[in-house]
């Protein structure tokens, strides 16, 4: 029998003489069952908004893009690597794609997007056509180009795929010369008719325009096969089928996942999680003080039963042992009853969506994903906070 922790144990349970150590003990578990529970909601709930994210960006992004293997913004891709990807039986599709910033005009408002071409064969690859709110994705009608542009850009100029008036696209002639008098006479233009408005999120709803790729190398006046990137649809999209692609074809070309094609948005949702992970550990730790204290006093009432301990040869460290543990068991109580409310909460909410998103958005509900690891971190974390504060009180009294 470990000693230290029954009489812990015994402490934990019995009713003190002074009622206040009790009520600051319950107090301090409370407190750190709601920590406990708001850490588990609160990265629940970050992990719901992550997946909505991902999921919007995966189903316009492609599995993987090639680019530039010397970080150059165009390229001409090898055509026998296209070839060979085209033959590899996990690769359900391959399509060139264009990028460039141009100025889009349409009914006398004017602004610059960004510009998309893309193969024949994207509207059935893509999953864009979920995120299609009005019209349709079709980028021809018959030998007519058409243009799916972003909710944002149709907002700010009044764009709508019922309307017969087409967008004209500029891009400055880099072999003609500048006219000052008329500059956009110095210009190369092409014209495509709105034929879908989609909204995928905020940044790219706001800028972005997806035109047919012969189109925009005509605007920009490419040379050749001139590309942007290289997009490839895998049959398994799954993590490890993703990099065991991207293995094989590491020394050949240059190949980017969903992750690194969006670095800067991933790194800052994970930092975003990380600190808010700490903030609320953080309040954690100060509820956690009233362990310092209850603990304290505890230390205070029970100088008779240190004594009889230390008389029959109980060590200080022994001594120090039991009201570490007490302090400690007294989180560990917050922290089981917190992790049982905040998974309960959590998949009650996952599961029927208690709690509604207010104003318009993609989810009526605040979304939620339990995931086993933030559980695990939240204990560890919770956990290793209560011993801290522990160890602090039981060395206080001992000095």
């Amino acid at each position: 029998m470990n000693f230290p922790l029954f009489i812990a144990r015994r402490y934990l349970l019995a009713k003190k003489s002074h009622n206040v150590i009790n009520v600051i003990s319950a107090i301090s578990a409370a407190g750190m069952a709601i920590g406990t529970a708001a850490l588990v909601l609160i990265l629940s709930v970050y992990n719901g908004f992550d997946s909505i994210v991902k999921e919007n960006l995966g189903n316009l992004d492609p599995d993987l893009l090639m680019v530039s293997p010397d970080g150059a913004s165009k390229f001409i891709p090898d055509s026998t690597l296209i070839d060979e990807l085209y033959s590899d039986p996990r690769v359900e599709n391959v399509l060139c794609t264009l990028e460039d910033n141009v100025l889009l005009s349409y009914s006398g408002m004017q602004g610059i997007v960004r510009a998309k071409g893309v193969e024949d064969g994207f509207e059935t690859s893509s999953k864009l056509g979920s995120h299609i709110t009005d019209g349709s994705l079709q980028l021809h009608k018959g030998n007519v180009p058409q243009a799916v542009v972003g909710s944002g850009v149709a907002a700010k100029m009044g764009i709508r795929p019922r309307f017969l008036e087409p967008m004209v696209l500029y891009y400055p002639d880099r072999e003609g010369n500048v006219s000052v008098a008329n500059p956009m006479a110095s210009a190369r233009s092409e014209k495509v008719f709105p034929s879908g408005i989609m909204s995928v999120s905020s940044d790219t709803d706001a800028e972005l325009v997806i035109v047919p790729l012969h189109v925009l190398r005509s605007l920009l006046g490419s040379r050749g096969e001139e590309a942007s990137g290289v997009e490839i649809y895998l049959a398994d999209s799954s993590p490890r089928a993703v990099r065991s692609f991207m293995r094989d074809y590491a020394a050949r070309c240059t190949l980017l996942d969903r992750y690194h094609q969006h670095p800067t948005l991933f790194k800052m949702m994970r930092y975003e999680k990380a600190a808010v992970f700490l903030i609320l550990l953080f309040v954690v730790l100060i509820v956690a003080l009233n362990i310092y204290g209850s603990l304290s006093m505890l230390i205070i009432e029970k100088e008779e039963d240190i004594a009889t301990l230390r008389a029959m040869g109980a060590s200080d460290s022994l001594v120090r042992r039991i009201f570490v543990l007490e302090g400690w068991l007294i989180s560990l109580l917050g922290l089981l009853i917190g992790l049982a409310v905040g998974i309960l909460l959590a998949a009650l909410q996952q599961h029927y969506g208690l709690v509604k998103m207010p104003g318009g958005f993609l989810v009526s509900a605040y979304p939620v994903v339990l995931k086993f690891t933030d559980v695990l971190l939240t204990a560890a974390g919770v956990a290793l906070t209560g011993l801290v504060i522990a160890l602090l009180s039981a060395r206080v009294r001992q000095q």
